[in-house]
């Protein structure tokens, strides 16, 4: 059975998933209306990606919100469950949030699939799936992304990216137009949970990777909810919570979803 069958029929069950937190959601309200203090929707201390050289990054809107997604299969995108999708549209081939391209590919959502176990609380299993309307035109500019191949964790030290539209600084409430990525560290969970980080509330669990910069401004934020963690080329996490009004800050590291391959049929 292929994995599209198996999507349709019983998908989460393929994905071994994360909690995440009952902490900020990492999801850009349109318009900023709130104060930019209290709010952060960045991907903070990042730089532009070479145009279309994140060929699976999908950009998920609605009137009201934005979100990251990777593209995994010609018509499925993995974001995360908070992510306000009701009557969004799911778009390719993005470099510009808000010119038009000619590589953009446009599509209403089909199904909606959140993973069962999902708590709206305490974001716990922040994950989902959502289908297309139809399927993408893989070309250099659109292309699905591998999930991973392995179920091993993500050592502390490790080097990863995090991608998506948000604004650069804590001071602005308008998100970037371009597509940037951040360089951030895999963090120890012990650090994480230690008092001078989450202090327990929540936990950050085995199930959660912990990411940041060890001197701070580097970081997701609101907007770049639902985007993926890239470590060593490879899709391992899934944007998912951190502290209002904390974006960058060293005590409050992005916490994101940690996927694995234990679990995923990829026929």
């Amino acid at each position: 059975m292929s994995s599209l069958n198996l999507l349709s029929i019983n998908l989460w069950p393929l994905f071994f998933v994360t909690p995440g937190g009952a902490w900020g959601n990492r999801v850009s309200p349109i318009p900023l209306w709130s104060s930019p203090v209290n709010l952060c929707m960045n991907i903070i201390g990042g730089q532009d990606v070479i145009p279309h050289s994140k060929p699976f990054m999908a950009l998920i809107k609605d009137k009201k919100h934005y979100c990251g997604g990777s593209l995994i299969k010609k018509n499925w995108v993995l974001t995360a469950a908070h992510c306000q999708t009701k009557n969004a549209e799911v778009i390719l081939g993005a470099h510009s949030r808000l010119k038009k391209e000619k590589e953009k590919q446009r599509f209403k959502i089909a199904k909606r699939i959140p993973y069962p176990c999902f708590d709206s609380g305490n974001k716990e299993n922040d994950l989902m799936l959502l289908q297309l309307k139809g399927k993408v035109k893989i070309n250099k500019a659109v292309k699905t992304t591998n999930l991973p191949n392995t179920g091993t964790d993500i050592k502390p030290g490790t080097r990863c990216q995090v991608i998506g539209w948000g604004t650069t600084n804590n001071q602005m409430n308008d998100m970037s137009d371009t597509l940037k990525q951040v360089n951030v560290t895999v963090i120890d969970r012990n650090t994480c949970n230690d008092k001078k980080h989450y202090n327990l509330q929540p936990e950050i669990t085995k199930n959660m990777v912990c990411a940041g910069d060890v001197n701070g401004g580097k970081d997701s934020c609101s907007g770049d909810s639902g985007g993926p963690l890239i470590c060593n080329g490879e899709l391992k996490g899934i944007t998912s919570f951190g502290k209002d009004g904390k974006c960058g800050a060293v005590q409050y590291p992005g916490v994101y979803t940690l996927l694995t391959g234990e679990k995923i049929s990829k026929g």
